[in-house]
C-alpha cells in the first residue's frame, strides 16, 4: 500500500480549517498537516483539552481527512534564533516583544505542542529550532575558536530541555532542515544530533526542496538519516536559473524574480529527482506520509495543491515483499 499523501496547512493559514478541508477532500488528499497558526490548530488549547483534540479529528474526518502530524514552524525559529524585529511578528498579542519574553514563550509553547501531539494521538511534531550561529555562516570575518561549538551548546541548552517533553509524551521532533536552521545540510545536522548527544525524540523533516540547489546529496541525506526521518515534506526547486546576476544566497530578491539562481517550484516542475526519493525511503522503509508543502509563486495555489496531490501518487509506489528473480528456481 503507498504512503497517504497529506497538505501542510502553513501556506493556508489565511483560510478557515473547514473550507481548507473540504478544499483537501475534492483535490484528492487523505489527510492535513496541521499548522500551529491561523485556526488551524492552537497548541495551548490541544494540551489542556483532548475534547478540543478530539474536536479537530472529528472535522477532519467530517471530509474523510485524517492527521498524522502537526507543525509549528513559528514558535520554533524563537527558540534558538538571535531575535530581532522580524520574529515579533510570530507573538500572540500579550506577549511583551523583547528577545527574552519572545525565547521564553516559544520554548513554553514548542512544550504545549510535544503535549497537544500526545492528546491528538500523534508521533511527530514537525517545526524549526532556529539557530544562534547562522549569521556566521560564511567566515570573514573568520570565526573565532570554540565560536560554532558554543552556538551548538547554546542549541543543545535551550532545545534539550523541550526535547525532554517531548520524550516524556511519546512524539517524536522532526527539525525541517533548512537555512536559517541549526541544521541545513548533511554535515550539519550531523553535528545537531552530536550536540544533543543524539537525543531519541530528535530527528527530521525531510525536504529535498531546501538541499538541492545548495548542492546537498538530499538522497544521501536519506540514507544518512535513515533512523531519524520522522517526516517527509513534498517540496520542489529548480536551480540553475536567472540570469546570472544572483546565486545561491538570493541577491535580497523576492521569490518569483527571474534573475534568481533558484526558487521553489511545484511539484513536477523543478529539478529534484523524486523516483531517487521514492527508492530511498522504501530502503529505509519509511511508511508515513508524504506530505505537500506547496510553494509556486508562479503558479495558483489552488491548481497547485490539486495538481501536487496526483504528482505525489503518481511518483510514489510500495516496497516489494518478494526477491524478483526468487522464480527462477521454481
Amino acid at each position: 500500500m503507498s504512503r497517504p499523501v497529506t497538505l501542510f496547512t502553513g501556506q493556508w493559514a489565511d483560510l478557515p480549517l473547514e473550507e481548507l478541508a473540504k478544499m483537501a477532500a475534492d483535490w484528492g488528499y487523505d489527510g492535513l498537516e496541521l499548522a500551529c497558526w491561523g485556526d488551524h490548530f492552537d497548541p495551548d488549547q490541544g494540551a489542556r483539552s483532548k475534547t478540543y483534540c478530539n474536536d479537530k479529528h472529528a472535522l477532519l474526518e467530517k471530509y474523510g481527512l485524517k492527521c498524522w502530524s502537526i507543525s509549528h514552524h513559528l514558535a520554533g525559529q524563537l527558540v534558538s534564533d538571535n531575535i530581532d524585529a522580524r520574529h515579533y511578528q510570530f507573538l500572540p498579542p500579550g506577549v511583551k516583544k523583547d528577545p527574552n519574553a519572545a525565547q521564553q514563550w516559544a520554548a513554553k509553547t514548542m512544550k504545549n505542542t510535544a503535549r497537544a501531539a500526545a492528546n491528538m494521538g500523534l508521533k511527530v511534531v514537525n517545526g524549526f529550532t532556529g539557530s544562534p550561529i547562522w549569521h556566521l555562516l560564511y567566515s570573514f570575518p573568520p570565526c573565532v575558536p570554540g565560536q560554532i561549538d558554543k552556538g551548538y551548546a547554546q542549541f543543545a541548552k535551550q532545545w534539550i530541555p523541550i526535547l525532554n517533553v517531548f520524550k516524556d509524551k511519546g512524539v517524536k521532533f522532526a527539525l525541517e532542515v533548512h537555512p536559517t536552521e541549526i541544521a541545513f545540510d548533511i554535515a550539519s545536522a550531523q553535528r545537531a544530533i552530536e550536540a544533543v548527544d543524539g537525543h531519541p525524540s530528535f530527528g527530521f523533516n525531510y525536504d529535498p526542496s531546501h538541499l538541492g540547489y545548495q548542492g546537498v546529496d538530499y538522497v544521501q541525506f536519506i540514507r544518512t538519516f535513515a533512523d531519524r526521518i520522522f517526516h517527509v515534506h513534498m517540496k520542489d526547486a529548480w536551480w540553475g536559473h536567472g540570469d546570472g546576476s544572483v546565486g545561491v544566497f538570493g541577491g535580497h530578491t523576492e521569490f518569483a524574480d527571474p534573475r534568481r539562481y533558484w526558487d521553489f517550484r511545484s511539484l513536477g516542475h523543478g529539478d529534484v529527482a523524486f523516483e531517487d526519493i521514492m527508492v530511498a525511503l522504501n530502503d529505509i522503509g519509511y511508511k508515513g506520509p508524504l506530505s505537500v508543502e506547496w510553494e509556486d509563486s508562479r503558479m495558483d495555489r489552488c491548481h497547485g495543491a490539486q495538481e501536487a496531490c496526483e504528482f505525489v501518487r503518481s511518483v510514489d509506489f510500495p516496497s516489494s515483499d518478494i526477491a524478483f528473480d526468487a522464480q527462477f528456481d521454481k
